[in-house]
């Protein structure tokens, strides 16, 4: 009876999921990077009320500190979720950054604990690997009670049930690598520009993320609970720093991505022999993800920083770059490291099966040859 449950609920959310997006041509023809900026809580939500702050308040005024600092930017779109207090259901928010056809989701919101623990962490959607990740997601989705007609909504979705968490993880693997890759750069910010204690990049299953169809953080500032850091977070120059520490990871993000096509002359040099793969994967190709442009490039050595072997493929409005082709992961390690000495510091791996792109994570759970 409880399998028959699950699988009613996922079957139900992903139909919520594909009717978010079924109507995502706002944006389709706009060649700008979209960022959409979820200030969490807001209304008769209040988040929680540690100290007597309010997590919805310092939640909205990072997030509008964020989107005005981005909005510097000619090449970015700022969407928000709110920009008000005014409750807006978790659901919504996923359409709104899906309709948008966001190239990122960002949720903002503070932490609480029944102890004095304190710092910053950066949260991706995924398999809670301990009872502390799955309390800060319950606490989180706790917010759809606050939510008219949740029930129905969620199809009876219980953010207190483990079982409900991990039914929200099923094929939602997508865009995990390039949300780790995210979360990274900010939690970097935080721990080595600002000296918050680092509370790590981590995996939990947050149902506003699960909504979305493009990479997504949900970033958790701090301890509103914890004396010293609730008056951080409720400062403004506490609030400032958090929200330009976030602004500088997107950017670098964006840059990541992006190509910076120059003109400077290449000069053809032989590529270094990679030894034969001692193994393979099944039906699975890795390549190195290097960047993504609004234009068609020619796969050029000259417009890829000297590299060869490259190819490109269109998904929506941007084109990917990938370097190297090979079934074997050790091989494409090797390929990885050599554009990244080539000047692509974030290329990351990513892997298709059948000419499909598939996470990482399922295509290493494929049997080896």
């Amino acid at each position: 009876m409880q399998t028959n449950k699950i699988l009613v609920f996922v079957s139900f959310i992903i139909v919520l999921t594909f009717s978010s997006f079924i109507n995502v041509d706002d944006n389709q023809n706009s060649d700008k990077f979209v960022v959409v900026l979820d200030a969490g809580h807001g209304g008769r939500d209040p988040g929680n009320l540690g100290n007597g702050y309010k997590e919805k308040d310092i939640a909205l005024k990072v997030v509008l500190a964020i989107g005005k600092a981005l909005e510097q930017d000619p090449s970015i779109k700022v969407v928000y979720t709110r920009k008000t207090d005014k409750l807006i259901d978790l659901f919504v928010r996923g359409k709104i950054a899906n309709k948008a056809n966001a190239d990122l989701f960002v949720s903002v919101h503070c932490d609480s604990h029944t102890s004095q623990a304190y710092g910053a962490g950066t949260f991706v959607l995924g398999t809670h690997r301990n009872k502390t990740n799955f309390e800060v997601a319950k606490k989180e989705n706790s917010a759809i009670f606050y939510e008219k007609d949740h029930e129905k909504n969620y199809n009876g979705f219980d953010p207190n049930s483990p079982e409900s968490l991990i039914s929200l993880m099923l094929g939602q693997e997508e865009y995990l690598d390039q949300s780790i890759q995210l979360a990274s750069l900010i939690q970097n910010n935080f721990t080595n520009r600002l000296k918050r204690k680092d509370r790590k990049v981590k995996q939990a299953g947050f149902i506003v993320l699960h909504q979305t169809v493009m990479p997504s953080v949900l970033v958790e500032l701090g301890f509103l609970t914890n004396k010293r850091e609730g008056i951080y977070l409720n400062s403004s120059k506490g609030q400032r720093e958090m929200a330009l520490a976030i602004k500088d990871a997107i950017l670098e993000y964006k840059k990541a991505l992006y190509l910076n096509v120059s003109n400077q002359v290449y000069t053809e040099e032989k590529q270094q022999t990679i030894e034969q793969p001692e193994t393979t994967y099944n039906n699975i190709i890795f390549k190195v993800q290097i960047a993504a442009s609004s234009k068609a490039l020619e796969t050029k050595p000259y417009n890829f920083k000297g590299l060869d072997n490259i190819s490109r493929a269109k998904e929506n409005n941007l084109y990917k770059y990938f370097y190297g082709e090979t079934s074997n992961y050790s091989a494409i390690k090797k390929l990885e490291e050599e554009a990244k000495a080539a000047g692509f510091k974030t290329g990351y791996i990513v892997a298709f099966k059948d000419g499909k792109k598939i996470s990482l994570t399922e295509a290493l759970k494929t049997t080896a040859n």
